[in-house]
């Protein structure tokens, strides 16, 4: 599916926070406060998570900015196709007239977008857990949604700055200090411990998280968060490293180049090199919100 996309970075107010202490554009964070209850509507009647259609709708609308989503609420940048009947605009895409669906209000779009994702080129998807936004990003790409190279690490690193992944679990908005705090008796889990270069960690199993891990292995949760770069509440997938110590300034021998994979972010590569994210970004001389493109090629020492 080619896509509309015009992001439209107006907004000039900016917010610290988020993953890799990236600045966060103040038009993207109340555009997740306004359609959040709505993507997790459609994710509890389409299994499709509510991370990715909110990701997909900043992404493609910049955060409903764009013509297109103020002049027709398509915020998804949908073309008519041979199968639309409905209302139709015109604009300059990959050709100079195409065509691209209008709707009376942006819930139509969303539920159009959620149609859309049903059809059978994307069936494979529906298989993942509703919570690998990772894998649905990469999924999307690797099925044709769109034909930026980029697209699934842009859809990732979206997620992961703006912390869109909480609308997956129904936690959006809640911090650290909303938490139950009565303590839970509860027996720690003997975890293995691995070592890759030079430095100590465990693996995530199913439904892990820091806390746990902290809690197991004897360690305040923040020192985990800090080691491994993260916001507080950052989901693990089964498998990921969660690293005991802090990470390294440069890869070890003989790593010295990683070609960069569908799916894959600047964090993701630290923590598979076990390399502190500013020293990756200035190895590479990047801005922090520079977006690795499939094929391109990092420096890791």
């Amino acid at each position: 599916m080619k896509v509309y996309s015009s992001l439209v970075l107006t907004v000039l107010l900016l917010v610290s926070g988020g993953l890799y202490a990236q600045k966060k554009l103040v038009s993207y964070v109340n555009y997740a406060g306004k359609y959040g209850d709505l993507a997790v509507g459609h994710m509890n009647k389409y299994k499709i998570p509510a991370s990715i259609i909110l990701g997909q709708g900043l992404l493609e609308s910049g955060a409903g900015l764009s013509e297109l989503a103020r002049a027709s609420n398509n915020h998804f940048g949908i073309k008519c196709h041979s199968d639309w009947r409905g209302d139709k605009v015109y604009r300059k895409d990959d050709g100079p007239n195409d065509c691209f669906r209008k709707y009376n209000k942006v819930e139509d779009s969303y539920e159009d977008h959620s149609q859309f994702l049903l059809r059978k080129r994307y069936s494979q998807l529906f298989e993942l857990d509703v919570k690998d936004y990772r894998g649905w990003a990469k999924g999307l790409q690797e099925c044709g949604y769109a034909t930026d190279k980029a697209y699934a690490n842009k859809l990732i690193k979206l997620i992961e700055d703006y912390e869109l992944y909480r609308y997956d679990s129904g936690k959006a908005g809640i911090s650290n200090s909303g938490k139950d705090s009565r303590k839970i008796e509860r027996s720690r889990r003997e975890r293995n411990i691995f070592k890759t270069h030079g430095l100590i960690y465990v693996e995530a199993g199913l439904n892990d998280n820091f806390d746990a891990i902290a809690y197991d292995m004897g360690f305040k949760v923040k020192d985990l968060i800090k080691y491994n770069e993260v916001p507080e509440d950052f989901p693990l997938s089964p498998g990921d490293k969660v690293y005991l110590q802090k990470k390294k300034k440069k890869a070890d021998k003989p790593y010295y180049e990683h070609m960069v994979k569908v799916g894959e972010s600047m964090h993701s590569i630290s923590q598979k090199y076990g390399i502190q994210l500013s020293r990756l970004y200035k190895m590479n001389k990047k801005a922090d919100d520079y977006v690795p493109e499939e094929g391109d090629v990092l420096r890791l020492r």
